[in-house]
């Protein structure tokens, strides 16, 4: 790893592109993730929902977004977009200064493609808990808000923090998709380093223990909040049997 600590052509150290990227990556990553729970559980109710017209609008959301390719989503939103739009606002996004010209579309791609899957857990859990919940509260007079707000939904984010977890951490894997629209995240960086320096297995090495470092991380505080959010009775019985085995 001795690169990482020779001189750029720039004047600075590898490393300090290697971080750069990083930075980049966590940003990109963390907005994204923020916006795509958001969403993804409000098209998870949708989903849910006994009103058909949702119900279907919610369907169509998560058909669009979850299986069009990712890569072919961030081409859309970097270069078709623009042509879409009105000429004085295409020209406005086409003028943007990078990286944030890079940075928007690449957090719009990531935040709509994996709400789409974050819908899907949502419906899930959803749909795991007991039907008397729901009843529960219709007995005491809940609105809908109510009943999501404050009985359904916090049940239900109990249940699939171990798929949120997955999701989290694809959200990191999947910054790199980025690269290809301009954006100077981690493994764009390592591609520089690589080009300047012909020492490919050192750059390459470098951002995987980086991308390591963040699944680890990732990996740690959700399972933090998987035991403080745990509540007696909510455990899926796969894990009861695991723990009884």
């Amino acid at each position: 790893m001795n690169i990482l600590f020779e001189t750029s052509p720039d004047g600075e150290l590898y490393i300090q592109w290697l971080l750069s990227g990083l930075v980049w990556t966590l940003t990109l990553a963390l907005s994204a993730a923020f916006f795509s729970f958001c969403l993804g559980v409000l098209v998870g109710i949708t989903r849910n929902s006994r009103n058909k017209p949702m119900a279907i609008a919610g369907r169509a959301y998560v058909q669009v977004f979850r299986n069009i390719p990712l890569i072919v989503q961030m081409f859309l939103w970097y270069f078709v977009l623009p042509e879409l739009l009105p000429v004085a606002w295409g020209d406005a996004i086409k003028q943007l200064a990078q990286p944030w010209g890079s940075f928007w579309p690449a957090l719009i791609c990531l935040s709509l493609y994996s709400s789409s899957r974050v819908a899907e857990q949502v419906k899930a859990g959803l749909a795991a808990l007991p039907v008397g919940q729901r009843e529960a509260c219709e007995a005491l007079g809940l609105t809908t808000f109510q009943r999501y707000k404050k009985v359904l939904i916090p049940q239900t984010l109990r249940i699939i923090i171990p798929t949120l977890t997955s999701e989290a951490m694809g959200v990191f894997k999947n910054t790199s998709v980025a690269l290809t629209i301009g954006l100077v995240e981690l493994t764009a960086q390592a591609q520089q380093i690589n080009e300047f320096t012909y020492k490919t297995f050192q750059a390459f090495s470098a951002a995987t223990v980086c991308y390591i470092l963040l699944a680890l991380s990732v990996y740690t505080v959700m399972t933090l909040i998987e035991r403080r959010m745990h509540v007696p009775g909510l455990t899926p019985v796969h894990q009861l049997n695991v723990k009884k085995g």
